[in-house]
């Protein structure tokens, strides 16, 4: 393993947002986490990038990733920003006591060897403190099947968390830990080793990935719904549609 040097390589974070709402608490709470970790590079002399993954705009997209098996040229875009960073913050928003369906369905893209080895601070926000354990039950599970390395301190922010510096201690805590793993370069010494069977480019889902739109049967009653058509009468009776 490297040593803590002051003056390690340049590194990217990539910030993954599944906020929707203007202002959003999750984007405020992922920009926090993010600048945090920026300064604390900083004051280690490690010059750090941060680029932002805004999962809203890309929601109809995503969906048709879902459906089809194979993301657009915008997923594809997010994702390859994924791909390159050196770290992930992941935030979502909390909703009916689980993480957001976008954050899921855009995690459901995400191939199973993108992010091996990938340090990753956990965030959430919600509208209760009542579920707080969201983002150790749910986002720290399904990163640990992706084999990314969650931080230890995970964050979650209700309302009255705004205004207490408890908040800005445990910001400051997984920003330190996030900075310790980058400047250590632990994580790229285990993603870049070929021991263990571990594979990389893309893995997990290659084949799928590559398929062309010549490759997609549009006629099948899920793909006409998914371009907007209707699905075909069942047995000489018009179809339902709900």
């Amino acid at each position: 393993m490297s040593d803590l040097t002051p003056h390690a390589r340049p590194v990217t974070i990539a910030v993954v947002n599944a906020g929707v709402s203007e202002p959003s608490s999750t984007r405020l709470l992922a920009d926090r986490v993010s600048q945090k970790t920026l300064d604390t590079l900083q004051a280690s002399g490690t010059t750090a990038t941060v680029r932002s993954i805004d999962l809203a705009p890309l929601a109809t997209d995503i969906a048709l990733g879902i459906v089809s098996g194979m993301p657009n040229a915008k997923v594809q875009s997010a994702m390859e920003r994924l791909a390159s960073a050196d770290a992930v913050i992941a935030a979502t928003p909390v909703y009916k006591a689980g993480i957001s369906g976008l954050f899921k369905s855009f995690a459901d893209l995400i191939d199973n060897d993108l992010l091996i080895a990938r340090p990753v601070v956990l965030a959430a926000t919600g509208g209760s403190a009542r579920h707080a354990m969201v983002v150790d039950e749910q986002l720290r599970p399904l990163f640990a099947f992706l084999r990314a390395l969650p931080m230890p301190t995970s964050l979650y922010a209700a309302p009255e968390d705004w205004g207490s510096t408890d908040l800005g201690k445990r910001i400051a805590r997984a920003a330190q830990e996030l900075s310790v793993m980058l400047r250590s370069g632990a994580g790229r010494q285990i993603a870049d080793s070929n021991w263990n069977g571990y594979q990389h480019q893309f893995g997990g889902n290659a084949t799928r990935a590559q398929r062309s739109l010549d490759d997609v049967d549009f006629s099948t009653d899920l793909m006409r719904l998914a371009t907007g058509g209707s699905a075909r009468p069942q047995g000489g009776d018009q179809a339902d549609a709900r």
